[in-house]
């Protein structure tokens, strides 16, 4: 007899701004990881990714977005730095409920069907 494959869903949640994207997976993770570390160059080490791309994310969310999601502070004798506005801590949280939300749908309409055993 043949081994049964266990299936599941995956989805990625993306927020467009006009035609361009706005928020999505990795866009929310440098956000939250700017907000607990305080530095754009932090947070693009941490994910594995150059300075050079993350101030480029940031920089299209916040024109993207409207208004500044992330504001940068430049270096100088206190060294430099990067807050995530009120606004973009507002952004990170309703992405993540709604991505939860959406999730928990995705697997009740799945669990439902034959893929996850059902007949």
């Amino acid at each position: 007899m043949a081994k049964r494959t266990t299936f599941q869903t995956k989805f990625r949640l993306w927020i467009y701004a006009g035609d361009e994207k706005l928020l999505g997976p990795g866009r929310v993770e440098i956000m939250e990881r700017i907000h607990r570390t305080g530095s754009i160059q932090k947070a693009a080490l941490e994910m594995g990714m150059s300075y050079r791309q993350a101030w480029k994310m940031v920089t299209e969310i916040n024109e993207r977005a409207g208004q500044p999601y992330v504001e940068k502070h430049l270096g100088g004798k206190g060294g430099g730095g990067a807050i995530v506005t009120e606004a973009g801590l507002k952004a990170i949280a309703e992405y993540n409920r709604m991505e939860e939300r959406i999730r928990e749908r995705i697997e009740a309409e799945f669990r439902k069907t034959s893929f996850a055993g059902k007949p």
